[in-house]
């Protein structure tokens, strides 16, 4: 009965790991967006991004991912590059965020994110955990989330799938609503 009990419980936790909905523990739409700067690369050079800074621009669509060079990230990333001149037509900004050191970002940022787009580092999962974007099996690593956040630092949408299928697709649609005046969901 002991091990049967132990296997029943391994096996809800591994169900709740692969398939719980991390935007339970996300951010909700509305909430302010906790402000951040960090070390970030584009196009393989380093610099320092601001999420105010970038806000004063205009929207900003802050994705997490798990880690670079990983077969779903570099996909979220190609998907996200494709889209990034639509994203730009709109008057929105994206970056991606992982625990990533600065070097790796570097190359990330050339070859999957194709030179497109921003990807921050988050030593320590400082800006993950202000985010609730950990992921709840392993703290240290970004879950897939993506926020579309206001200019004004409020959440428009959240979108949270281990897959990175529709994260560039909902975001996208997000974006277009609130440029056409709309709620973002």
């Amino acid at each position: 009965m002991i091990f049967t009990t132990n296997k029943l419980c391994c096996a809800a936790l591994l169900a709740l790991s692969l398939g719980s909905s991390p935007a339970m523990a996300a951010l909700a739409v509305g909430a302010t967006t906790p402000d951040f700067s960090t070390e970030a690369a584009r196009a393989g050079q380093a610099f320092r991004f601001s999420l105010k800074e970038t806000l004063s621009k205009g929207p900003v669509v802050l994705y997490f991912y798990p880690k670079a060079f990983t077969s779903g990230c570099t996909k979220e990333a190609h998907n996200f590059a494709e889209a990034t001149p639509k994203f730009s037509a709109l008057g929105a900004t994206v970056v991606g965020v992982s625990n990533d050191d600065i070097e790796t970002l570097k190359k990330f940022s050339v070859e999957a994110c194709r030179d497109k787009f921003a990807v921050a580092a988050d030593g320590g999962a400082r800006i993950m955990k202000l985010y609730d974007a950990a992921l709840w099996v392993k703290p240290d690593m970004a879950d897939r989330i993506s926020y579309v956040i206001s200019p004004e630092g409020k959440v428009l949408y959240v979108y949270a799938s281990l897959s990175p299928d529709q994260h560039v697709e909902n975001t996208l649609k997000a974006v277009e609503r609130w440029r056409a005046g709309l709620p973002a969901q």
